[in-house]
C-alpha cells in the first residue's frame, strides 16, 4: 500500500520523493540552457512532473517500457503541465528511440535514474549506443544511481544491495563508473562532473563537444 499521502490512483515511489530535490539541484545547473530532454525510464512519473515544473522551459519527454506508460500517463495528466508531452514507449535493449520535438533534429539532454543497474550489462551498452543517434552534437547527460568506483562498492549499503540485485536478477548490478564512462565516451560524450548524493548515489554529467 502507498503511504497515506501518495496519490491513491497513481503508481508511487517513495525514493522519488526522497531524492528529488537533489536531484533537481544538478539539473538545474547542467540543463539551464537545454531545450529538450529525453527522460528513459520514467518509471512512475514522479520525476517528470516535479522536474518539469521546476524547469519550465524544458520540454520534458518520458520513456519506459510499455507497461509503465498508463501509471506515467496518470501523473502528467494530474499535472496538466505544458511541456510534458505523453511519454512513449522505449526498450533500450530494442528501440526504435523517440523522436525530437518538432524543429529539432535531436534531444540536446537526456536523463535517467536508478536505471542501469536494473538493465543487463548488454542493454546498458544498446542505451547507450542508442543514445548516440538520439542526442545533438552538444548534448548534455545525466545519469542517477549508485555506482562502484574502481571497482569496488562505495559503502556497504550498497554492496548490500548488489547482492539483493542479482539475487533477483542475475544479470543486473551496480556498474562501475569507469566502465559506464567508457560506453559515454564512445559516443562523445566528456565527463564533466562526479556529483556524490544522499544514500551512497551520484550524479554523473557528460557532454557533448560540439563539432567544429
Amino acid at each position: 500500500m502507498p503511504p497515506s499521502d501518495a496519490p491513491h490512483d497513481r503508481p508511487f515511489a517513495p525514493s522519488c520523493e526522497r531524492n528529488r530535490a537533489p536531484i533537481l539541484e544538478v539539473l538545474q545547473t547542467y540543463f539551464r540552457d537545454r531545450h529538450a530532454v529525453l527522460e528513459i525510464g520514467s518509471g512512475t512519473g514522479q520525476h517528470a512532473v516535479y522536474f518539469a515544473e521546476a524547469m519550465p522551459w524544458l520540454q520534458w519527454q518520458c520513456s519506459d517500457r510499455a507497461e509503465q506508460l498508463a501509471g506515467i500517463t496518470r501523473w502528467l495528466d494530474a499535472a496538466g503541465l505544458a511541456n510534458t508531452p505523453a511519454p512513449v514507449v522505449l526498450d533500450v535493449a530494442t528501440g526504435p528511440w523517440p523522436r525530437p520535438p518538432a524543429g529539432l533534429a535531436a534531444f540536446d539532454a537526456a536523463f535517467t535514474a536508478n536505471t542501469l543497474h536494473i538493465m543487463s550489462w548488454p542493454a546498458v551498452e544498446a542505451c547507450f549506443a542508442g543514445l548516440d543517434a538520439a542526442l545533438a552534437d552538444d548534448a548534455t547527460l545525466v545519469v542517477y544511481g549508485p555506482f562502484n568506483v574502481g571497482g569496488t562498492y562505495t559503502s556497504d549499503s550498497n554492496r548490500d544491495f548488489d547482492g539483493w540485485l542479482k539475487a533477483r536478477d542475475p544479470d543486473s548490478g551496480i556498474r562501475d563508473l569507469e566502465a559506464v564512462d567508457a560506453l559515454a565516451a564512445k559516443i562523445g560524450l566528456h565527463l564533466r562532473d562526479d556529483i556524490a548524493m544522499p544514500s551512497h548515489n551520484r550524479c554523473l554529467v557528460w557532454r557533448r563537444q560540439p563539432m567544429r
